[in-house]
């Protein structure tokens, strides 16, 4: 029952944590400078100007009338709080809002065409990540120190260290036939074929693969040093307690204590990273998708950002903040699922 009223009180919590983000995220965006109102402005000096050198006579400056306009015609000429409101209530979160890059699409248009994109390379990055590094991490646990934990760490690392976007432009380069001497195996860019359409079902999953194969290898290289190493010194720290001890004294093999006992403990701090599962699945990688020019949610999000499209930034701020909010509190009921003995309660 205390646990039941713990996850109560954090999924209450969400709504005022979720109202103060998007209000402070909404307020900068409101008043930087560089917004669509100047931009728009800046466009209509600069036809001006050029009107003017060839000599039509029309001014490089807008009058205070046609900015008011401008300002109408984005909402900018209400007060703060009411743009807000409108913002939350009236256009839902912004979904409904028309997009200032792209016309003649709402907000929420955008983000449902990118977002099977992210869907589907976040879930497989994910499930790739955590398939090969516990493991990995389990077996480097057990050979501590030996050969195949000192070499398999070497490789993690090097992997590790080298950037996304690096590791991306060197397998195109390898791979995709952009160097001449090179092999050409998988497609340059995209998400799929411009024939996909026409291809059988078989051929589609195989047109998606080729395409996913190099990302999904950038996407997971990143992730696999540190859940490998958070696992292996998990399961260390583990098999050094007292616990694992009276085990082995009391006739248990080693073999018990380590899947029996050793092994669901030590996998707590890994179900942190179970909730992120969710922003994971919708934000997307901007380094990536650039790279590789995939149209998910994260190319969206430079789109957006670079263009100042504050419907399609805050429709994908707000519920990349929900879906944070809620995996936070999915990483809590893992920790309880995996251990029932773990109490949120302050003594």
């Amino acid at each position: 029952m205390e646990k039941l009223d713990y996850f109560i009180r954090r999924f209450l919590l969400v709504i005022p944590t979720f109202l103060g983000i998007t209000l402070l995220c909404f307020a900068l965006i409101q008043f930087v400078p560089g917004g669509p109102v100047e931009q728009i402005v800046q466009q209509m000096k600069g036809i001006g100007a050029a009107e003017s050198g060839r000599g039509a006579g029309v001014t490089s400056s807008i009058s205070e009338e046609q900015r008011k306009a401008i300002e109408a015609h984005f909402g900018f000429d209400k007060p703060f709080y009411l743009r807000y409101w409108k913002w939350l209530v009236t256009d839902r979160l912004g979904m409904k809002m028309e997009s200032y890059k792209f016309p003649n699409k709402t907000a929420w248009q955008l983000i449902k065409e990118r977002f099977q994109v992210s869907l589907i390379f976040g879930i497989t990055g994910f499930v790739l990540s955590y398939i090969v590094c516990i493991p990995l991490g389990i077996l480097k646990a057990l050979r501590h120190d030996r050969a195949f934990d000192i070499i398999s760490s070497i490789i993690v690392f090097i992997g590790y260290a080298i950037p996304p976007f690096a590791f991306g432009m060197v397998l195109k380069m390898m791979f995709c036939g952009t160097v001449d001497s090179l092999w050409d195996i998988f497609p340059v860019s995209g998400f799929h074929s411009d024939s996909y359409m026409d291809l059988t079902l078989w051929g589609k999953a195989a047109d998606i693969f080729m395409h996913m194969f190099l990302p999904v290898l950038c996407y997971v290289i990143g992730n696999f040093a540190v859940l490998t190493l958070l696992m292996k010194n998990s399961l260390l720290e583990q098999i050094g307690k007292d616990y694992i001890r009276t085990v082995l004294a009391k006739g248990g093999s080693f073999r018990r204590a380590i899947w029996g006992h050793a092994l669901r403990n030590s996998l707590i701090p890994i179900a942190t990273g179970f909730g992120a599962i969710l922003t994971v699945m919708f934000a997307g990688s901007v380094i990536i998708e650039t790279v590789f020019e995939i149209p998910g949610m994260g190319r969206l999000s430079l789109e957006a950002i670079v263009g100042r499209d504050y419907p399609v930034f805050m429709g994908i701020l707000s519920l990349t903040a929900i879906l944070g909010l809620v995996g936070n509190i999915l990483s809590d009921f893992m920790y309880v699922l995996i251990d029932p003995r773990i109490n949120f309660q302050q003594n």
